[in-house]
Parts: structure tokens; C-alpha cells; sequence
């Protein structure tokens, strides 16, 4: 094995939620698949801060035309990220997530969801614990909010969605990695947003679709209606919101293997059952992402606040209304990050602390 696939790996570990070694080196058979040893190369040259053709070209020495080439080439596979504005392109090196998977959207084999799968199960899957719930962050459904009620507008699909110049829907990867490997879900695949200038690099890549802010919002009323749960990046300015299932959603996944999923996740709600409305007929038990929710001796539903994520999927299942949704108080509410750089700078903190 070439030293250049570990390097690359030790590279992508400090980058987001990191990208950890494992015992039996599986993370290094899905670099070799992903990189030629040149294109790893070049990505370690690189960082995440984007720059011209040009600059890397006087950095690594290597003639101006074949650095735009080459740049391009890895950019359109899904092995760098490209920003353009005007006549003015830049790259910049990528973590494992989001960024190398959710770039195969196009490009996924079964070979490649097979060495995901496996190598989530191995070692990458306890990441998202590391992190503390500052990757993605839970907001409730639309028809679990009372009219009488309001949410902040950060808790708001709709106002999230009026407020973004340019939406891309696109296949939510988890669902279609799943699929190739014998474990089709029947969620909607077709779940996950990007915005802004992810949303013209999947553009630029015929990896998703435009959308207008009407569309998206009907996209994620018919995945919550489904069952999903709606999952925004942790900013109070996110790059792309996802449609989550527990079946297949590595974030979601990690959570309910906790046995405190809510101290994982950024959300301001929680769902509690109204006993003396609660006729006990389990409808809520299936729903649930996180198994929070158990039938008591009395066979009422009572719901665990240590594992609700507050995402309200629960309350429209309940057949007489019988569950709410509720505010945390101010004291257990966590800030959003400003932007993508302080939620980054955020989840390295967390990584060093939990490590």
C-alpha cells in the first residue's frame, strides 16, 4: 500500500467529523478506490480554503494548464469542491463528510456502498458522537406545531427555505448507499437540499435539480409525512438541510445507539404524551427515530426526554391527539454556530474533548 492512502486518511481525520483508522484498514480500500496515488497527492497539497488553478499551480510546481485539468477532473468525480463566480474558479480539498460521500451521489456502485457500510460499522460510525450533535441539528415537523403556537424561525422549514437564493434537491445518499447493499428503505430518496454555493457545485455536476423555495417546502411536507425526520446543517446559516430516516441515516443511527440521544442534538422541542388523553393503542411506538417512546404499567405511552430529539414525528401519528409537542426551557437550549467556519471550528473542539 502506498504511505500517501495513510497520509490522505490522517489528512481527512482532522477535517469535520474526522475519518478515523480502523483495525482492519478498510478506510484505506475506499481512498484507493476513490484516489489514483497522483490525485492524492494533489488533495494533500490542498486545503479547504479555496484557491485559483493558478495558485496551485505555483505552490506545487506543476504547469498552469495541467493543474486546471487535473483540478477540474477531481472536481467533477466528487474528489474536490469547486466554487465559481463569474469567470473566477476555485478548489478546495474536502472532508470525508459531507463532502466525499454525498459527492458520489452519481457515481455510486455497490462496490462503494458495500466499503461504506462496512467501514461505518467499523469505526466511522462512532464519529458522530465525537462531535456532539454539531454536525446536523433537529427541527419539528410542520404538523406537529399547534397554530396557536410559533417556532423561532431557525425552528422553521419554511422560513429557512424563503430565506436561500439557490435551492438543489438531490438522492439522499444514506437512503441509496442502503439500497445497493440489499437494504432498501421505502422513505423518499429524492429528500436532501443544498444550498447557495453547494447548491451550484451539484448544479455544476448534474448532481441534483433546482428547486424554488414552494417546492422544497412540498419535498419536505410529503419526507415528513413519510416518517422522516428534517435535519438542517448545525448553523444559523446552513449550506443544506437533509430528510432523515433512522433506518438508514448514519447521524441518526449514531444517536439512537446512545442511550441519551438528546444531549446529542441541537433542538429547542421535546414530545410529551398527554395521559388522560392516552388511550394506549402503541400507534406512536413505530415512529419513533429514536425508540424513546414505551407503553407503562398503567399501558400508557411515556416518552424518555433523554432520548426525544424533539423532531415531532410522533404527534400526527397519535390517533387522539394525545401527544404534544413542547419548548425546552431557555437553560437547556444550545446556541447555533454563525456560519460554516464557527460550526467547523466548533465540532474540532468537540472532537478534541470526546477523542
Amino acid at each position: 500500500m502506498p504511505e500517501i492512502y495513510r497520509e490522505l486518511q490522517q489528512r481527512l481525520d482532522t477535517y469535520s467529523i474526522g475519518f478515523p483508522a480502523t483495525a482492519s484498514g478498510i478506510e484505506i480500500k475506499i481512498l484507493q478506490k476513490l484516489f489514483s496515488p497522483e490525485e492524492a497527492k494533489l488533495f494533500l497539497a490542498m486545503s479547504p480554503m479555496v484557491e485559483t488553478p493558478e495558485s496551485v499551480a505555483v505552490r506545487t510546481g506543476m504547469p498552469g494548464e495541467v493543474a486546471a485539468v487535473r483540478l477540474e477532473d477531481m472536481a467533477a468525480r466528487g474528489l474536490l469542491f469547486r466554487l465559481k463566480k463569474g469567470d473566477s474558479v476555485r478548489y478546495g480539498a474536502i472532508p470525508f463528510v459531507h463532502g466525499l460521500i454525498e459527492f458520489k451521489v452519481k457515481h455510486m456502485d455497490p462496490e462503494l456502498a458495500d466499503l461504506f457500510q462496512k467501514y461505518y460499522d467499523e469505526g466511522f460510525g462512532k464519529c458522530f458522537a465525537q462531535v456532539n450533535g454539531t454536525f446536523l441539528r433537529t427541527i419539528p415537523i410542520a404538523q406537529a406545531i399547534m397554530p396557536e403556537h410559533h417556532v423561532a424561525a431557525l425552528d422553521d422549514v419554511e422560513k429557512i427555505l424563503q430565506g436561500i437564493d439557490t435551492i438543489v434537491v438531490t438522492e439522499c445518499i444514506c437512503r441509496k448507499g442502503k439500497a445497493m447493499v440489499g437494504h432498501a428503505c421505502a422513505a423518499p430518496r429524492e429528500a436532501c437540499f443544498m444550498f447557495g454555493s453547494m447548491a451550484r457545485y451539484y448544479l455544476d455536476n448534474s448532481m441534483g435539480r433546482r428547486v424554488t423555495a414552494a417546492e422544497a417546502l412540498e419535498l419536505t411536507r410529503k419526507a415528513q409525512a413519510a416518517g422522516l425526520v428534517t435535519q438542517p446543517s448545525t448553523s444559523q446559516n446552513p449550506n443544506g438541510m437533509c430528510n432523515c430516516c433512522a433506518d438508514c441515516c448514519g447521524v441518526l443511527t449514531a444517536m439512537r445507539n446512545t442511550p441519551k440521544p438528546a444531549e446529542m442534538v441541537y433542538s429547542n422541542h421535546y414530545s410529551e404524551v398527554l395521559a388522560d388523553d392516552c388511550i394506549g393503542c402503541e400507534e406512536c411506538l413505530a415512529w419513533c427515530p429514536m425508540a424513546a417512546i414505551a407503553i407503562s404499567p398503567d399501558g400508557k405511552a411515556l416518552i424518555a426526554r433523554e432520548r426525544c430529539i424533539g423532531c415531532g414525528v410522533c404527534v400526527p401519528r397519535c390517533p387522539v391527539g394525545a401527544i404534544a409537542l413542547r419548548e425546552k426551557p431557555a437553560p437547556e437550549r444550545r446556541v447555533l454556530p454563525k456560519n460554516a467556519l464557527e460550526q467547523m471550528l466548533l465540532m474540532a473542539e468537540e472532537r478534541k474533548k470526546n477523542v
